[in-house]
Parts: structure tokens; C-alpha cells; sequence
């Protein structure tokens, strides 16, 4: 799914499901069922009580919310191609998880923190779709707009490196 379609729906639940599937997650009906079951109902998540592993549940719901939320917002940035964005999560089975999304420019340059968001794992649950796809889109939004203000550093860094080639070469 392209970047065009996720802004002209915003339908952040069809996109997560797309992208379960393309990946080899899920089947499409497990993919649909897991979303479901694990975004929309009433809070604390009762899916996340439930399991033998908390920890790994809950890193792996993040993943994959987050995951394709920040796969489009890099899309949508045109990167460099020797830079990458990279996401960490530190869970907390108590309290809040957190996510933190970190832009690496590549040639040693500094990394630059994109998002960092605290994340109640157990009441990451929305009363429906619409609501799911409005917290999506902000999330989406500030990293948008985090590479966007970096996006200078990058068009400078990538000058210096032209440069600094260009010296090799004469």
C-alpha cells in the first residue's frame, strides 16, 4: 500500500492488517482478528493479561502498531540511502512502555531521536476504528514532521559528503 492511499483514507487499521499480511506475519483472517481483538474493546486489554509472556506480547502488539507507522512516515521523507530509521521499545509489564523511533543519517553522523512516546500497553485500546486511526495519524505526524525538521541537516550532509568526494577525487 502507498503512502497516496494511507493520506487519502487514513484507515491506519486497513494498513497495519496489509501490512501483517505482506510481511508473512498472518494470514489475512488471523491479521484482522489479532487487530481487532488486541485494539478495539475497553480498557485494560484483557488479551494481554492473559498470557504466559507478557513482555514478549506486548513488544511484539508494539512492533506492530508502531512498526508500520513509522514504515510510512520514512516513505514519506525520501531517506538517503545510507540512512535508516530504527525503532526501540522498553516495556514495562506495570507501568508505561516506551517506543522510541531514532533516525541513524549514516558516515557517523549523529542520530536523531524522532519520537519518543510513553505507551500504556494495557490501555492501548480504542473504542473503535476512527479513534485507532486518529492516535495513528498523530503518531504518524510527528515523525513526518521530526524528519522534516532534520530534513535540512540531511540535504547538508549529504552536500559535505559530495564534497568531501569530490576532494578524494582530485
Amino acid at each position: 500500500m502507498t503512502y497516496a492511499m494511507v493520506s487519502e483514507r487514513r484507515n491506519w487499521m486497513s494498513y497495519l492488517m496489509d501490512s501483517l499480511v505482506n510481511s508473512g506475519t498472518m494470514p489475512s483472517w488471523e491479521a484482522l482478528q489479532y487487530l481487532v481483538t488486541n485494539l478495539l474493546g475497553e480498557a485494560p486489554n484483557p488479551h494481554l493479561h492473559q498470557t504466559k509472556s507478557p513482555y514478549e506480547t506486548i513488544q511484539q502488539l508494539l512492533h506492530r502498531i508502531y512498526g508500520p507507522i513509522v514504515e510510512a512516515a520514512s516513505r514519506t521523507a525520501n531517506l538517503p540511502a545510507q540512512a535508516m530509521i530504527h525503532m526501540f521499545t522498553d516495556i514495562s509489564l506495570m507501568g508505561k512502555s516506551a517506543v522510541l523511533v531514532v533516525y541513524f543519517p549514516g558516515q557517523n553522523e549523529p542520530h536523531q531521536l524522532l519520537l519518543l512516546d510513553s505507551v500504556p500497553a494495557w490501555d492501548l485500546v480504542f473504542e473503535n476504528s476512527t479513534a485507532f486511526d486518529r492516535w495513528a495519524e498523530e503518531r504518524y505526524e510527528w515523525i513526518v514532521n521530526a524528519l522534516q525538521s532534520i530534513g535540512h541537516l540531511m540535504e547538508s550532509s549529504m552536500l559535505e559528503c559530495s564534497d568531501d568526494l569530490q576532494t578524494l577525487l582530485v
